[in-house]
């Protein structure tokens, strides 16, 4: 009797241990390793994806509500997030092109949608602040306390939730959207695309009369900032569309909220104005397509004709007749002209109407490949080319 108390005892106190161990790492690391690629994409319905001939999509890793992307100077992926308040990093550790592990940098954070990466550190925005975690890329299984940057956003969680990135001029570019579907707010830091400091002095407005920008790149060439804007609600199926517009200077207005579009004025802001006073949109997207991440592609293996030209998400409609968008789109420029705007890659909304993906962010790898985050199916996506 004695000698089962003592292998109950010796038992119970393995499985406490082995609770505390897997306790203390719970949340901080998920291995995905040993990943069943042709699993995961039948699970995703990969096969209903229409590309161009010879590209190709797969499943990179499963994020929850992965939103935007950026990487670190050692080929992190860190992936945000908008509904889980949680931050993600992805790691290729073998360099294969696969994910092989996700570790759970942050938690409980405030729509931590936006990242972005400078000098080691990771940044981070929620509604009303950003946040920096420093060392990061050597801390993943053992995350540093954040050091606030800047915390005087506004804190409505209407267009709160931001992307940002570092612009060629070492600033970090923080939008602050419209605290409602349309509205004019005194204070000028609403409806903006702001910049400040890496160390989170000297904020200022940068950008004026955009409604709700979630995506932005800047032009690899002529360093012109280049960003998606969407559209008013509530004005019907068709009107009006989604933008994108370039910002080659500080200080220009797009419109938001006296007109739309760049020729449409607003049936109760517009009164008195006129759309030539603002800067018209390089294009006009469909109403509703809900336009949000865009990158130049600037990796060396896609045809020619994709070179510095801008790949954008669409995140699909929420309020039209019919549904729209949930694809990523290529624009293909000459200058500042947009010459053409086409799906690239389709058949998240099929034509039943029945939504397999929502994508939201792009992001050019290190190979040259296309990442693509669906906070609808909470994975990322992965687009090669193989040449014929």
């Amino acid at each position: 009797m004695q000698k089962l108390l003592t292998l109950f005892s010796a038992i119970l106190i393995c499985i406490i241990g082995c609770q505390s161990s897997q306790s203390k790492n719970s949340g901080d690391t998920v291995p995905v390793t040993e990943i069943n690629t042709d699993g995961l994409d039948k699970k995703y319905n990969l096969d209903k994806i229409k590309l161009p001939a010879g590209f190709s999509i797969a499943v990179y890793a499963e994020v929850p509500n992965a939103r935007s992307m950026t990487f670190g100077e050692k080929g992190t992926l860190f992936v945000g997030n908008r509904n889980e308040d949680n931050v993600y990093a992805v790691v290729d550790q073998n360099k294969d092109g696969n994910a092989d592990k996700i570790y759970k940098i942050a938690s409980g954070l405030n729509s931590p949608n936006g990242v972005a990466f400078k000098n080691g550190s990771l940044y981070v925005a929620e509604i009303s602040r950003i946040i920096r975690y420093d060392g990061i890329e050597d801390k993943l299984d053992n995350p540093p306390a954040p050091v606030v940057v800047y915390d005087k956003y506004p804190t409505e969680d209407h267009h709160g939730w931001k992307f940002i990135a570092f612009g060629p001029d070492g600033k970090l570019y923080v939008p602050v959207g419209a605290p409602c579907n349309v509205c004019a707010k005194k204070n000028p830091v609403y409806s903006s695309i702001t910049r400040l400091n890496a160390d989170g002095t000297g904020m200022e407005v940068f950008a004026h009369g955009i409604r709700n920008t979630v995506g932005f790149a800047w032009h690899p060439d002529t360093k012109a900032l280049w960003f998606t804007d969407n559209g008013r609600d509530m004005m019907g199926d068709n009107i009006p569309g989604d933008e994108l517009n370039v910002a080659p200077q500080a200080n220009m207005h797009f419109g938001f909220p006296y007109c739309h579009q760049g020729n449409t004025l607003d049936p109760e802001f517009g009164k008195g104005k006129d759309c030539k006073s603002y800067t018209a949109p390089a294009k006009v997207l469909d109403a509703h397509v809900a336009a949000l991440g865009m990158r130049f592609y600037t990796g060396n293996k896609f045809p020619p004709q994709y070179q510095k030209q801008i790949f954008v998400a669409e995140h699909g409609s929420w309020n039209r007749s019919n549904p729209i968008g949930y694809r990523v789109m290529l624009a293909t420029l000459n200058g500042n002209a947009v010459t053409s705007y086409a799906p690239f890659a389709e058949g998240w909304l099929q034509q039943n109407g029945k939504v397999l993906g929502r994508p939201v962010d792009v992001e050019v790898a290190a190979d040259g490949s296309l990442l693509v985050s669906d906070d609808y199916s909470g994975v990322i996506y992965k687009i090669s080319y193989n040449a014929r």
